[in-house]
């Protein structure tokens, strides 16, 4: 198996601390985890095999700051995505904002963004691979052997330049060896929930030509439950009133009575399912062992009716209640082509070539009135003012990276690659306000408040190598070095169908913007990244390492549309001059670490060290005409803290594993204006914290295993998982709040045997009710525009207790 994986750039590795070259990359050996289900003998923490490094070794022998889950611990704790994995894996914060979108995963707190309960579907200071190719996408965890992170700025190895890390997804390999079937099944019911869970899944391993052509294929759908009801939807739009009882002085006014409900509004239960459709497909064609290519296709589709968030009470909803007006469906659907060669050179290399293309799209719907209501236009004067949005955005990926890798062994060993990566984005909006357009006697039936359309490009290319100096069996040195260079691109254009010279513009029922609306930017950089490692082991259980590497994160060009000077009258929802490009930010990374196994591998430890630098940091903004988000290089910051992760066996049938990391992530100076909130720019500080991750979060799983002969045994698990508090908002500037830490529990009981497993479990057993996320900021909660009450602060919610059963197949 090869390399990593990112939507922006990857960071990964060192070489290996042995004085004979390791096998490369294509001789992959079976990884920890792999075993049949109720096969005894699952490797310890450090023994897991690890390829992070383009080369294999297990985690103890790792000169480098890795972590990896095991495709046991992926099945035990049922770790579906890496919103559920972040909990077992030191220095990740990702919050549980729903099936809606990959979520926000934030490496060693390196994030200036608003929390936001939407989630994300891009981050471009990390990197998320599925074999070779990068997609930033929560792939479904099944049929793989293990789940890499490695922290901390390391691109010298790989082609995408990222900020903080990589997250990389080791799928199962076709085998030629025999015909395999893994079938995995789990239901469960939810608390506050009126539906029940279910999830399944089977992979084949199906051998064609014996040594020669293998096809496996993972298949899986989850249709898990929802428990975020949509009570006040409306009824008939554009006639039904959003708010029977309007605020007053002395009240906030409210949703009415029984009759008000009837006369206006209906109501989903469960709003926040998902039902996901995931395949992974993969054709192995080996001319014998010194040449063979692996062609993947992958294919992912979900989709959830509304957002998991409530409105923190407003008008008097429910911790389990959004008081949207419209329903809020989203749908995701991603697909990757991928070609991977691997070519033994002579003895001297190994060549390897990845070509992969990529492609996701999302549809999406949003109860738009808030926001409309919050520009202050007077969209209020509409008795039954209401607006929705429709959105779509379509992201295209090519990438090429060829690297050579040496096997030729001695004290040397090094990596060369190049790498060529192009991706397009096109999105659009489109804003309706049922019947605001008959009310006013405006020409426009079908109500179009707003429309837009934004495409960008980005371009990037790289050269890369790393050597590594074995300067005896126990010390190794690697040096390393990329460079870089990008150009990006956007055209935009909008417009306002209802107002002005809009109407003259885009008569009914044109929607094309006029080509004097449309305005284009662009911007380049090139530049480059460093890297210094060396460790050295103290014995075969003992290894001292210590790097420093630079990393960094493409600019580009905002995807907002640019202005038209000079403006205007009327609404202008458009970037300035100095808003439509933003430069690249840059970190530099030192970090010290040991890894030790203890007392006959009864004691594992790995403890890390890290101090990075973080330099003219993209940061989240506003436009000044119309508050639409836009990034900016706006201050300098720092993260520094430790990463631990340990094990320990009590007994020989009782383990006891545990995680803990300590980040603060904060500014370095002061910001004029940094933080925007309601229009109003806010000074940001020296010392204040960084958004999104959490200062303090560990775990601790206690496994007792008993076995029972020939094979089978019961296991039971007790885990308990800590998330400390995060800030929504740098340094709690402009109305921004701590979001209190939490603590879940899950416990399961099992039993296996060589071919089957069968257990009951329940995950966040105590029902713990938990805010996991904010949107918008308190200035928000209550709002009232002239006498309606706006909805647009939100509040994400942890998913609520889940109880059932689980069981597996192995043929």
């Amino acid at each position: 198996m090869a390399g990593c994986f990112s939507r922006a750039g990857l960071l990964c590795a060192t070489a290996l601390a042995t004085v004979a070259a390791s096998p490369a990359l294509a001789q992959e050996v079976p990884a920890a985890g792999q075993q049949a289900p109720g096969s005894d003998g699952a490797a310890s923490t450090n023994d897991i095999v690890v390829t992070g490094s383009r080369r294999q070794t297990t985690l103890q022998d790792a000169p480098i700051n890795i972590s990896a889950v095991s495709a046991q611990t992926i099945r035990d704790q049922r770790l579906d995505d890496i919103r559920s994995l972040a909990s077992y894996t030191p220095g990740v914060t990702v919050a549980d904002t729903g099936p809606g979108s990959t979520g926000q995963i934030i490496l060693r707190g390196i994030s200036s963004g608003d929390t936001d309960v939407g989630g994300s579907n891009a981050n471009n200071a990390i990197g998320v691979y599925l074999g070779d190719v990068p997609l930033y996408l929560d792939f479904k965890l099944f049929d793989v052997s293990r789940v890499e992170v490695l922290q901390g700025p390391q691109g010298t190895l790989y082609g995408l330049g990222t900020l903080a890390g990589a997250v990389r997804y080791i799928p199962n390999r076709p085998d030629t060896a025999g015909v395999s079937i893994d079938v995995h099944g789990r239901g469960y019911a939810e608390s506050h929930s009126s539906q029940f869970g279910a999830i399944g899944d089977v992979s084949i391993n199906l051998p064609i030509v014996k040594d020669h052509v293998a096809f496996r294929t993972a298949t899986g759908y989850y249709d898990n439950a929802g428990f975020i009801d949509y009570n006040y939807l409306l009824k008939t739009p554009g006639a039904s009133n959003p708010q029977p009882v309007r605020a007053t002085a002395t009240s906030t006014g409210s949703l009415g009575n029984n009759n008000d409900y009837v006369n206006n509004f209906t109501r989903r239960k469960d709003v926040n399912y998902e039902h996901t459709f995931t395949t992974r497909n993969q054709l192995l064609l080996e001319y014998n062992p010194d040449l063979k290519a692996y062609l993947t296709y992958a294919h992912q589709q979900t989709r959830t009716g509304g957002n998991q968030a409530n409105d923190a009470g407003v008008l008097g909803t429910g911790n389990y209640e959004n008081p949207a007006r419209y329903l809020e469906p989203i749908k995701r659907t991603s697909d990757l082509f991928a070609a991977e060669v691997y070519a033994n050179i002579f003895n001297i290399a190994q060549l390897v070539s990845t070509t992969a293309y990529t492609k996701q799209i999302r549809h999406s719907t949003d109860d738009n009135t808030d926001l409309l209501l919050d520009l202050d236009y007077g969209y209020e004067a509409f008795p039954n003012f209401s607006s929705y949005a429709n959105n779509t955005t379509t992201s295209k990926q090519f990438n090429q990276e060829v690297r050579l890798v040496s096997t030729h062994g001695g004290p040397i060993n090094w990596v060369l690659g190049g790498f060529y990566n192009r991706q397009t984005t096109s999105s659009t909006r489109f804003e309706y306000t049922p019947g605001f357009a008959e009310y006013f006697a405006i020409r426009r039936p079908d109500n179009l408040e707003y429309i837009s359309f934004v495409n960008s490009r980005t371009v990037e290319k790289a050269v890369y190598g790393e050597a590594t100096l074995h300067v005896t069996s126990r010390l190794q040195v690697t040096g390393g070095v990329r460079y870089f260079k990008y150009d990006a691109g956007v055209t935009g254009g909008s417009d306002t169908p209802l107002y002005g010279g809009g109407l003259t513009r885009m008569p009914y029922p044109s929607t094309t913007i006029a080509a004097s609306r449309i305005r284009t930017g662009a911007t380049a950089k090139d530049g480059f990244v460093y890297k210094a490692n060396t460790s050295y082991k103290f014995s075969d259980n003992l290894l001292a390492y210590f790097t420093y590497s630079t990393g960094y994160r493409v600019g580009g060009v905002n995807r907002v549309v640019p202005c038209i000077l000079p403006l205007p009258p009327g609404q202008n929802l458009c970037a300035l001059p100095n808003e439509l490009v933003f430069g690249p930010d840059r970190t530099k990374n030192l970090e010290l670490g040991a890894r030790a196994s203890l007392f006959d591998k009864r004691l594992q430890v790995t403890l890390d060290g890290f101090h990075v630098d973080w330099t003219g940091v993209q940061v989240p903004s506003q436009t000044v005409n119309g508050a639409i988000g836009v990034t900016i290089n706006g201050a300098n910051a720092v993260s520094q803290g430790f990463d631990f992760q340990g094990e320990v066996r009590i007994t020989p049938n009782l383990d006891l594993i545990g995680t803990y990391s300590y980040v603060d992530a904060h500014l370095t100076q002061g910001v004029a204006g940094l933080v925007v909130s309601q229009g109003v720019r806010y000074d940001a500080f020296d010392g204040d914290r960084l958004p999104g991750s959490a200062k303090n979060s560990g775990s601790a799983r206690l496994v007792y295993s008993h076995p029972l002969g020939d094979g089978a045994k019961v296991q039971a698990i007790w885990a308990t998982v800590y998330r400390g508090s995060i800030d929504s908002r740098v340094g709690l500037r402009g109305f921004g709040e701590s979001i209190p830490g939490y603590v879940t529990h899950s416990v399961s009981l099992s039993y296996s045997n060589k071919q089957f497993e069968v257990g009951l479990f329940a995950d966040n057993v105590l029902d713990k009710y938990a805010v996991t996320s904010i949107s918008n900021d308190l200035s928000s909660y209550n709002q009232v525009r002239t006498d309606v009450v706006e909805r647009y602060y939100s509040r994400g919610v942890l998913t609520p207790r889940r109880a059932g059963i689980d069981f597996r197949f192995h043929y």
